[in-house]
């Protein structure tokens, strides 16, 4: 239980902020487009109350945590934030802009992620407590993991993740249709990757491989 809670305590802040950029990116390009549903709902904002999801941020995630370390000896977490609303309607290209919404989330958790590997760097240069030191760079190793599973996750071509409105916005119109009529289907696809085995051996090399570009242009 002191392993789960200091991992609670260490990463609520990266993983708050991952999925609170990630949100409010979504929200504030589709603004950019001609869509003002998120801003006029308060959406567009680096508040994570606002994009919290009491099940999804919160419970299911803190069960997982502890229902994994008692069965599995390890930590493993899934979970997922409010979605923001976006009004396809509002857009002049509908699909085109759709994914250019959905790719804003995958590039905020880029930038968060580099944002944390200089925050490992800054941290470094100028704290000189090896305890405090400690601590903070696995805050850091954690900003820079969650930020690139969220990354490497979303862009899976599979709807509703921001990779399968991508497709359908560079696809032909009647081809895009067909194609996203499997997103009531998208999760299930998901998690049946996700048990089988299928998901990590698809989304681990590619995470690995954003962790050390990352790390090897801003952690100096």
């Amino acid at each position: 239980m002191q392993e789960i809670l200091y991992y609670i305590v260490i990463g609520a802040v990266p993983v708050l902020f991952a999925i609170t950029m990630h949100e409010a990116a979504h929200g504030w390009i589709a603004d950019k487009l001609g869509d003002p549903t998120a801003r006029k709902l308060g959406r567009i904002t680096f508040n994570p109350i606002k994009h919290i999801d009491l099940q999804g941020t919160i419970i299911i995630p803190l069960v997982m945590l502890v229902m994994s370390k008692m069965l599995l000896g390890t930590l493993m977490a899934f979970g997922w934030a409010k979605p923001v609303p976006v009004d396809p309607r509002q857009f002049k290209q509908p699909l085109l802009d759709m994914a250019l919404v959905a790719l804003a989330g995958p590039g905020s958790n880029f930038l968060m992620a580099s944002l944390w590997a200089l925050f490992i760097s800054l941290s470094t240069s100028v704290v000189d407590d090896p305890g405090l030191l400690e601590h903070l760079i696995f805050m850091g190793e954690i900003g820079i993991f969650i930020n690139v599973l969220l990354l490497v996750l979303n862009l899976l071509p599979i709807p509703p993740l921001d990779g399968g409105r991508v497709v359908a916005g560079i696809l032909p119109t009647q081809l895009a249709l067909q194609y996203m009529r499997i997103e009531p289907f998208g999760m299930w696809i998901l998690l049946a990757l996700l048990f089988s085995g299928v998901l990590g051996r698809i989304l681990w090399p590619l995470i690995e491989t954003f962790q050390t570009i990352i790390s090897s242009i801003f952690i100096f």
